[in-house]
């Protein structure tokens, strides 16, 4: 339905390697790829040259990192040699077929595009897209709640369906939210950081009470993430569990994340999927 998004890549991702073979058979030791793989040769037509392959991940699993997203764009890179919109588009239709799991298209756009040290500025409506530089004086740093996601499993159907019947508070979310991306842009390209705060803290509170997909560990890891030094904190990914994502002063990153409750990861902007 539209809409802004203000995504990056990171340096977490999954790498296949592949080679030609008599037979399809991609294999992973993180999941079973067989309902992914069948849906990318369905997606491209079913003309495929038969490979065999290994898919190797750094991107923990249900956390709301776009793990799912990030298999099926690089599984639809490898056996397709599609790239950009047109790759996160066939990934997509792809991951539908998999998941049955009717997600937009904000995972696999990023993955696609992605650029190294920038985040993208997305409008779904009309399909632009713009790099938007990331301050160097910061690092990303994802913190998981320690609360399994799985898409299939959590309310994003319903979410959708609130939207296209109009209920009055999941409206107000998006709208509000395109407000605040474009805001977010003008406080990162003005190094405003004490603005990104309070935007990054106005979301997080409009997942929680307008569009209601934090759960109380993303709400209280947002709040200790603030109270540990954080510039910026709130969830990320699709919510009903996963992690945050904090920006943080480069030199504080690592014992930041030291300070978490659980795992988190010290990351920053990459380069989307491409040939290694």
């Amino acid at each position: 339905m539209g809409g802004l998004a203000l995504p990056a890549a990171i340096e977490l991702g999954v790498t296949l390697t592949i080679e030609p073979a008599e037979e399809m058979s991609i294999i992973s030791a993180e999941a079973d790829l067989t309902a992914s793989v069948s849906a990318v040769v369905a997606e491209l037509g079913g003309e495929v040259q038969p490979c065999r392959g290994v898919l190797n991940s750094t991107l923990p699993i249900g956390t709301g990192l776009s793990s799912s997203a990030a298999v099926h764009v690089v599984l639809t890179l490898a056996l397709g040699g599609v790239e950009g919109f047109e790759l996160a588009h066939a990934a997509q239709r792809a991951e539908h077929r998999a998941l049955g799991v009717p997600s937009g298209i904000l995972d696999q756009a990023a993955s696609a595009l992605g650029r190294e040290g920038h985040a993208l500025l997305l409008d779904f409506e009309t399909l632009a897209f713009e790099p938007v530089p990331l301050p160097d004086e910061l690092a990303i740093v994802v913190v998981d709640s320690g609360a399994m996601r799985r898409n299939a499993e959590t309310g994003y159907a319903s979410r959708k369906r609130e939207l296209e019947e109009g209920m009055p508070s999941r409206l107000r979310h998006i709208e509000s939210e395109n407000r605040r991306v474009r805001a977010v842009v003008a406080a990162l390209r003005g190094r405003d950081f004490d603005a990104l705060g309070v935007l990054f803290r106005e979301g997080h509170e409009s997942l929680r009470d307008d569009f209601e997909v934090t759960t109380p560990e993303l709400d209280r890891l947002v709040e200790l993430a603030y109270a540990s030094g954080a510039v910026a904190a709130r969830m990320t990914g699709g919510g009903f569990g996963g992690a945050i994502v904090a920006l943080v002063d480069v030199g504080d990153a690592q014992r930041f994340a030291e300070r978490m409750p659980g795992a988190a990861w010290v990351t920053r902007a990459s380069a989307g999927a491409r040939e290694l």
